[in-house]
């Protein structure tokens, strides 16, 4: 019998069916829309995305024409997802990419919380997480949370409407609030932040041994599958992309090349020592991921397609190989949010900049230095998710739309010195959802057993010795020039120019 994976993304849904042996027999997907009410907002309708679940789930099955055993549901995570008492939004979800909070966050770095909190759990807070969006609401609008109670992630959202479940599994729950070695909420953790208040808005950890519940008759009536069909609450996208992957032992790598890039390492344990940076996830009972998802991702080559006047960001990249390494002395620091950047450092005043640009560079110089500066960044990443005592990574596995490009995938080898991997796999958040559903349901005895099984190497770029060496040089060019351009961040914050005048 075949299983069902739902994918639930920032801005595309994906249900995938998969055979008996782990092939793709079907994959429905469908647009989502981010609200941007403001310009730090970023928001979506809850029941929008539950329609968008229900389309590809009855799309994907009557596709395949196989009878589904189980399901398994990955989403997006971070952000804040407010239900109240009949599990009804009380308003649009925020989503990791809200950028509100700022100030909120920056008063916690000010006050020293932000280092505290990151030795109690291995994550470094940002303007997108839970606890200061919650922060935010107690201060500008309490009656929404007081009308709500629970605060969910999407994952949460979602196998809610299944199965008539509030609940979070560890990887949703580890920042900012879980013990990384106990696996429950940690009470210092909530007392930090000042959100002693907020517990009884937490919802249910479902551990690994309980993530699973059957299918509610509203659900089973909105998605044709029969009531009492299991339904796995997989790790959201950045775990069950690695578990897709198959980077599920101690030393293993990998890169989401998708809307964030998500470069993270398989650690045997949580390590709080070291430069505060990035997450600690959870990932099965004895793992953790150091996850490092960052502001800049393939929405900068959108940008940078329609700056330079090219179609796609697949004509950017045909655009880029007519130019040298090196961009003719090119950096692009590509912090484009307008939050700022999360890893893997935090400064919400970060903003993109082209360094060295003069009369005599081109189009094509001016594309290489974008997917130049891309690389550099999950370059940065690898190195601070392998910093505090881990073993350098022998290989690093991509994917996500980006890892499509060839051109970009042995870039990527060249500046980080390893070889970059790529699966067979085209949808692998939904391949680790159901391998996590098998582990659950008793298929195989855990992650590395399942992902043995089931995940494929299609290719491997070898990364060039000579190309290696030179961007060993412009990488750390391109960290010197990083920290140059923070004081201009810095200034241009706090200059907050009054408005243009109307022409």
């Amino acid at each position: 019998m075949a299983f069902l994976a739902v994918d639930v993304g920032t801005s595309l849904i994906k249900s995938v069916v998969f055979d008996e042996q782990g092939r793709e027999a079907a994959v429905a997907r469908v647009a989502t829309e981010v609200l941007r009410p403001g310009p730090d907002r970023a928001e979506q309708d809850m029941d929008a995305v539950w329609a968008g679940v229900v389309r590809t789930v009855r799309e994907a099955v009557a596709a395949a024409g196989l009878p589904v055993r189980a399901m398994a549901v990955t989403a997006q995570g971070d952000g804040c997802w407010l239900v109240d008492a009949q599990g009804r939004p009380t308003g649009p979800a925020m989503l990791w990419s809200d950028g509100r909070a700022v100030d909120v966050v920056e008063r916690w770095r000010a006050a020293g919380v932000l280092d505290e909190a990151f030795r109690a759990n291995g994550s470094l807070t940002f303007a997108g997480l839970p606890n200061a969006l919650l922060s935010w609401l107690a201060e500008h609008d309490p009656d929404r949370l007081a009308r709500s109670a629970r605060a969910l992630y999407c994952g949460g959202w979602v196998f809610l409407r299944l199965t008539g479940k509030a609940a979070v599994d560890e990887a949703d729950a580890s920042a900012p609030f879980l013990d990384p070695v106990t696996r429950t909420y940690s009470d210092r953790s909530l007392a930090l932040f000042g959100l002693d208040w907020a517990r009884p808005l937490l919802p249910e950890v479902l551990p690994d041994s309980g993530r699973a519940a059957g299918l509610s008759a509203a659900g089973a009536a909105d998605t044709g599958l029969p009531a009492g069909l299991p339904v796995v609450l997989a790790p959201y996208d950045v775990a069950s992309t690695a578990i897709g992957t198959g980077t599920v032992r101690d030393g293993q790598a990998c890169t989401i090349l998708g809307t964030t890039l998500c470069t993270e390492v398989v650690r045997s344990a949580p390590d709080t020592s070291g430069e505060p940076a990035g997450l600690t996830v959870a990932l099965g009972p004895d793992s953790v991921l150091r996850a490092f998802p960052t502001l800049a991702g393939t929405g900068v080559l959108t940008w940078a397609a329609d700056l330079l006047g090219v179609a796609d960001p697949i004509a950017l990249g045909a655009l880029a190989q007519q130019a040298a390494p090196g961009s003719g002395g090119l950096v692009f620091l590509p912090y484009l949010s307008p939050s700022g950047e999360r890893a893997p450092f935090l400064d919400p005043t970060a903003r993109g900049t082209w360094w060295g640009l003069t009369l005599g560079h081109d189009r094509a110089q001016m594309a290489r230095s974008v997917f130049e500066g891309l690389s550099f960044v999950v370059r940065d990443c690898l190195e601070a998710a392998v910093a505090g005592g881990a073993d350098t990574v022998s290989e690093l596995r991509l994917c996500g739309g980006g890892a499509n490009s060839d051109a970009w995938r042995q870039l990527i080898a060249d500046v980080t010195g390893v070889p970059a991997v790529r699966s067979t796999d085209t949808e692998v958040g939904a391949k680790g959802a159901m391998l996590c559903g098998l582990v659950a349901l008793g298929d195989h005895p855990d992650l590395a057993a399942a992902a043995a099984a089931s995940v494929r190497v299609r290719d491997v770029c070898e990364p060039d010795a000579a190309a290696a060496r030179y961007y060993d040089e412009l990488f750390a060019r391109f960290l010197a020039l990083r920290t140059a351009a923070g004081e201009g961040w810095r200034h241009m914050a706090a200059a907050r120019p009054s408005a243009a005048p109307r022409p």
